[in-house]
């Protein structure tokens, strides 16, 4: 039996950190959640304790230590095949495989431009062209995804590319960034999940600010 704790950062803003906490929570695998929360512009000195990156999220289990969210999320689909954290089909693995990848290592320019901040009031936001260029992109994967599983997740049932496309859900619904209904569709889907509500919940009662973040 596995015996996992998951470190993560603030929930009103910690991007990285919700998405193996949304996939782990909805997929009623048993794990201990511990907050270290960073009040400083660049983390905070304590994660060092826990973490060889010295960011979060970091998932222990026993003396095993995994950092890096989608690393986590395979350590865990590893753990409990059963739950389907990848599609069944090969062709739906690959795709899921290729669009988690392109979320871990792309959007830049969205990430820098609308940090996650669960916190902020719904309202738009000017912004330039290449992050327009990141949200046309990702609005596309979603309407290929949603078009060929019916939905409501972009592989039918909730998986790590659900999970890892979590936070952009949250960015596109606070900075009003596309009206596109696919968007729309996809955005209600992720948001009645009751990990979703819970995660959110805790989020906007958090008393720190970063102000690094707050866009």
């Amino acid at each position: 039996m596995a015996d996992l704790e998951l470190f993560i950062g603030n929930k009103n803003y910690s991007s990285w950190s919700f998405r193996p906490w949304i996939a782990l929570t909805h997929k009623e695998v048993p794990f201990r959640e511990t907050l270290v929360p960073f009040d400083f512009d660049n983390g905070n000195p304590n994660f060092e304790a826990f973490s060889p990156s010295r960011k979060v999220p970091v998932l222990k289990d026993g003396d095993l230590t995994v950092w890096d969210s989608l690393a986590i999320l395979e350590y865990v689909a590893e753990l409990y095949p059963e739950a389907g954290f990848w599609p069944k089909d090969r062709s739906d693995r690959a795709r899921a495989r290729a669009i988690s990848a392109e979320m871990h290592s792309g959007f830049s320019d969205l990430r820098g431009a609308c940090p996650m901040n669960m916190r902020r009031p719904s309202e738009t936001l000017q912004v330039n062209a290449a992050v327009k260029a990141d949200v046309a992109r990702i609005v596309d994967i979603w309407q290929e995804c949603l078009d060929r599983s019916g939905g409501p997740f972009l592989f039918g049932d909730f998986a790590i590319a659900d999970a890892m496309y979590a936070p952009v859900v949250s960015r596109f619904s606070t900075y009003q960034l596309s009206d596109a209904p696919a968007v729309a569709a996809y955005g209600a889907a992720m948001t009645d999940t009751s990990a979703w509500q819970a995660w959110q919940a805790e989020a906007v009662k958090e008393p720190w600010t970063v102000a690094v973040d707050e866009v």
